[in-house]
């Protein structure tokens, strides 16, 4: 019995949504991605019709996935601070199978400044952390686990970039210490 088409779509877009974190979106060639989802070039192209729409989904899943593991997080009941110091160390300690760094901020930097439609999918996602993010602050704040002078979203912007700046560390090859320092550092403004 065959496998559901969706099954196969949703297998494929993980493997090259892996492939272009790894690699970037102009390094990943077309065989680079027959290679990573096990599909030929015919059926990746009758399923996600080019290359770009296949990225632009990648995108998106990897976007979602990680949005909802903050998402969910700062919903629970813990204080701020182990909420950040957890966002943080996903950043120090990311799972090992995973390929170094961040796709969102690969695409940021790589297709960001020349492809539209790309830099409008990372503001929109960009514009939901930092919200959730904010949203968290904000009520941590109301209980007073932060100074009224606190401003929640700058808070916000801070923690989603030093996240950045610790992926993009860890991409150009720092170590735990450094990795560490940073994010302890980050950390001591909660």
């Amino acid at each position: 019995m065959a496998r559901p088409r969706k099954f196969e779509e949703d297998r494929a877009v993980e493997a090259a949504m892996r492939a272009f974190w790894d690699a970037g979106y102009e390094a990943t060639s077309t065989q680079d991605l027959c290679t990573a989802t096990g599909l030929g070039r015919s059926s990746i192209y009758n399923t996600f019709t080019s290359k770009h729409d296949l990225f632009e989904r990648s995108l998106r899943h990897y976007m979602d996935e990680r949005t909802a593991r903050t998402a969910d997080l700062m919903e629970r009941e813990l204080p701020i601070r182990e909420k950040i110091r957890t966002v943080l160390w996903w950043a120090v300690e990311p799972d090992p199978d995973d390929p170094v760094g961040c796709l969102v901020v690969n695409a940021l930097v790589e297709l960001g400044p020349r492809d539209a439609e790309i830099a409008e999918v990372l503001r929109r996602d960009q514009d939901r952390r930092i919200e959730i993010l904010r949203t968290a602050i904000e009520a941590a704040r109301c209980r007073g686990e932060l100074g009224a002078d606190k401003d929640p979203l700058a808070l916000a912007h801070f923690v989603a970039a030093t996240i950045s700046g610790l992926r993009v560390a860890a991409r150009g090859g720092s170590g735990r210490a450094a990795l560490e320092s940073i994010a302890t550092t980050a950390l001591g403004v909660f």
